[in-house]
């Protein structure tokens, strides 16, 4: 069996205030949509900016972080994984979206002073572990 690795590392802006759902079981989500930008040069010589847009999702502690910390125009680093998913709308249609599933989050491009820093990381293996622990005293979250 072939093993490959889904990694990505994202340096934007929210595009929006995070969305914050409390799903059943007491299980936070946040998404919202990232901007990356990068200056290209085209045949002519003169440089453009072009941007894509992300849609992230962030669970529990991550979207912890996200409710709290997290405003349209906020720079952040983000490491996670895409993923595409489908569902079908209201007409019949399949629908498709791409997602960036975030493991780690870091806070940038603001003083100290303003905001805090927050950095939060929750990997796979620690995701998929502690998946229904959601209630650890602040001391003992993983960030």
């Amino acid at each position: 069996m072939a093993s490959g690795v889904n990694k990505v590392i994202l340096v934007g802006n929210l595009g929006r205030d995070p969305d914050i759902q409390n799903l059943e079981n007491g299980v936070k989500k946040a998404t919202f949509s990232l901007a990356t930008s990068e200056v290209i040069k085209n045949k002519d010589g003169s440089k453009t900016a072009q941007t894509e847009w992300h849609n992230v999702v962030l669970w529990r502690g991550l979207a912890e972080i996200a409710e709290k910390y997290l405003l349209k125009g906020k720079q952040v680093y983000l490491e996670g994984k895409i993923r595409t998913r489908s569902w079908e709308d209201k007409d019949g249609n399949k629908r498709y979206i791409t997602e960036i599933i975030g493991e780690n989050l870091v806070l940038v491009g603001s003083p100290k002073s303003e905001h805090p820093v927050v950095e939060g990381s929750v990997m796979n293996d620690d995701y998929n572990n502690h998946a229904g622990n959601t209630n650890l005293p602040e001391d003992d979250l993983p960030f």
